[in-house]
């Protein structure tokens, strides 16, 4: 099968379209037949040399695809081939067929196409675990998404406009992505290359009393305005640490305000934990899409072969939404 190889770590140009043999489903797993992929940001530290597959995995990239079932492994029920599924990859979604485990499928509703499905499972199932079963976001309570126009942070607001719509979303973004982030519905946008300590702004316009949530994957910088930013009893759900690992806490404040700092990655747990997961969304937000109350937004469809240039997009900030690789056509 046709697959994006790399020979050695380092930029774009080190990905290649070459030949490699195609994999087998084992027990629970299904073959699907890849028609789209789409680039998250750990694509590209993979790439880099920073972020190997879980032991067992493929190395190829790729952490989410949208297909058909080619082939059923053993002890494999409710599936056939020929049924249209997205699912979570440990890796390998760069490629013309890759294997799932069974339990991290998802139907394809009729009305998604195969580029929407490709979007889905990364970006949406990490804004919703994070946003609804870690950090318990509920209707009327405010909450921060740092990540401007990213996948997950773009995910994040479509999921809590659908699920919570009467919550409150402050976001923050760069210049050139907040008239894009506003029109997504959001109630203030804050521009962080002039306010990088924003925790004045969320006191004023929340009357002193703090937010309930906020989605970082910023780390370290983001640190101090976060706890200031969190009323009593808040959540910082920590997704990512670009911009460093190491700051420091004031414990007795977030003692006495109640708050919790909860770290997550999704990539790395357990097969059957994340199943639950999967079930989880598919139960309360996967008609959400089918409705299209949600559709994934996309910045733009590369052909398999200009993966590099996919790539590039993403190191240069200059996409909204997601960016999809289409590998064959339906």
């Amino acid at each position: 099968m046709k697959a994006v190889l790399i020979d050695e770590f380092g930029a774009p140009e080190v990905m290649r379209v070459g030949e490699i043999k195609k994999p087998q489903a084992k027990s629970g797993e299904v073959l699907i037949k890849v028609i789209a992929t789409s680039i998250n940001r750990p694509d590209l530290v993979q790439r880099m040399g920073n972020y190997p597959a879980p032991a067992g995995d493929s190395e190829i990239l790729g952490l989410e695809v949208a297909g058909t079932i080619a082939e059923i492994g053993s002890d494999v029920g409710n599936w056939k081939v020929g049924d249209r599924v997205m699912t979570l990859v440990g890796g390998g979604g760069y490629a013309e067929y890759a294997v799932a485990y069974a339990n991290h499928l998802m139907p394809i509703p009729d009305s998604m196409s195969f580029e929407e499905a490709a979007c889905v499972n990364e970006s949406y199932i990490t804004a919703f675990l994070n946003v609804f079963m870690l950090g318990g976001l509920q209707d009327g309570q405010t909450a921060i998404l740092h990540g401007g126009g990213g996948g997950v942070n773009t995910a994040a607001i479509q999921l809590a406009k659908a699920l919570t719509p009467n919550a409150k979303l402050i976001v923050t973004a760069n210049p050139t992505k907040m008239e894009r982030v506003k029109a997504l519905g959001v109630d203030l946008v804050i521009d962080y290359t002039e306010t990088p300590d924003f925790s004045g702004l969320i006191k004023e316009y929340t009357n002193k009393k703090g937010v309930d949530l906020i989605l970082d994957h910023v780390g370290a910088k983001y640190l101090k305005p976060n706890m200031n930013s969190l009323g009593y009893t808040g959540k910082l759900v920590l997704i990512g640490v670009i911009s460093g690992i190491k700051a420091e806490l004031n414990l007795a404040l977030m003692m006495v305000k109640r708050q919790q700092i909860i770290g997550s990655v999704l990539r790395s747990r357990p097969v059957a934990e994340k199943g639950e997961i999967v079930a989880e969304f598919t139960r309360r937000a996967l008609p959400k899409f089918a409705d299209r109350s949600i559709v994934p937004i996309i910045e733009e469809v590369f052909p398999l072969e200009d993966v590099v240039a996919a790539h590039q997009m993403m190191e240069e900030d200059k996409h909204f939404g997601k960016i999809v690789l289409k590998i064959a056509d339906a």
